[in-house]
């Protein structure tokens, strides 16, 4: 099932989970200017993934930014922040105004083409705490993403993120369900993606 274009909040109703989607978090406008310079400003780094024992190129671009001087770990991966910018402290407030969460960290991922993609995970690693609150907001490019129930494999979803969107995953969802970006064939544009959390 997919979830159709409104214009929001929409909540997924999934079982075992807790995910809103609002379409028009940030103004098409808006958006634009922060994908311009989010990608002509933002330290970006291709690292190097360790899965079932075998290493890749991380099929994306990637930048840590936060304000507690915490690593964040992942798939043999330790990502050291750098300071928040004056353009993502303004969007860090404008989530705590919509979400009440006083996020630490935020995760920037540039999928360049259809070719780049995030797997099959769970944002599950310790330092995120026992129910993560992830905010996820996209900037260019509108991908799908998809969603399955870990333990019922009939149970799956997916929606288009959009230029402006923002995804809010919290509650149990991180033990229920797995997320990922997939590869497209389409000729498609560059995709921005902040994933705001609080690393502990």
């Amino acid at each position: 099932m997919s979830t159709p274009l409104f214009l929001g909040p929409i909540d997924l109703q999934l079982p075992n989970s807790d995910i809103i989607y609002y379409p028009n978090f940030i103004s098409s406008s808006q958006a634009t200017i922060c994908f311009d310079y989010l990608k002509n400003n933002t330290p970006w780094q291709q690292d190097t993934i360790t899965l079932f024992g075998k290493t890749y190129l991380q099929p994306r671009l990637t930048a840590l930014y936060g304000d507690n001087g915490k690593t964040y770990k992942y798939s043999g991966i330790t990502m050291q922040p750098h300071s928040f910018s004056k353009e993502l402290l303004e969007i860090r407030n404008l989530l705590l105004k919509r979400t009440e969460v006083a996020f630490t960290s935020c995760l920037i991922n540039l999928y360049r083409d259809g070719s780049d993609s995030n797997g099959w995970h769970a944002d599950d690693e310790k330092e995120l705490g026992i129910n993560p609150i992830i905010a996820s907001i996209t900037l260019g490019q509108e991908r799908y993403f998809h969603l399955k129930h870990k333990e019922h494999n009939d149970l799956k979803h997916k929606i288009l993120l959009q230029h402006g969107s923002l995804l809010v995953m919290k509650g149990e969802t991180q033990h229920h369900w797995l997320h990922q970006i997939p590869k497209t064939k389409r000729r498609i544009e560059e995709r921005i993606n902040l994933t705001f959390r609080v690393i502990k």
